[in-house]
């Protein structure tokens, strides 16, 4: 499987809320935008609301589906499906989560994923 659009699109997600809203500077930040019930962790259906946002308001048509109809893409590019996006963005949520407790705080979003 080719990863590369997958780190790409990500990319634009962590991107998007910049051109929208104030863009968070620390992981602290992060994690106080993405911590829907203020328990100052962050639990996968979280991140993966907060992370989906991005896909969301780039999918102009809002048919679940990042294609040509909603921006130009390069040639060959294959459209990526929002159910797609977010088991991916599960896999990363897991990743990131190092110490395996199933929440993120905000050390564990500093780091890179493995």
């Amino acid at each position: 499987m080719n990863r590369r659009p997958y780190a790409l699109l990500a990319g634009f997600v962590f991107l998007a809320p910049a051109f929208a809203q104030d863009f968070p500077r620390t992981p602290a930040e992060y994690l106080r935008r993405m911590d829907a019930n203020g328990d100052g962790r962050i639990d996968e259906t979280e991140y993966v609301r907060y992370m989906s946002q991005g896909f969301l308001r780039m999918d102009v048509n809002g048919d679940g589906v990042l294609d040509a109809n909603d921006a130009p893409m390069r040639p060959g590019a294959r459209p990526v499906h929002l159910d797609e996006f977010q088991r991916n963005l599960i896999q990363q949520f897991h990743k990131l989560d190092r110490n395996r407790d199933g929440v993120l705080d905000a050390k564990e979003l500093a780091q890179p994923p493995r």
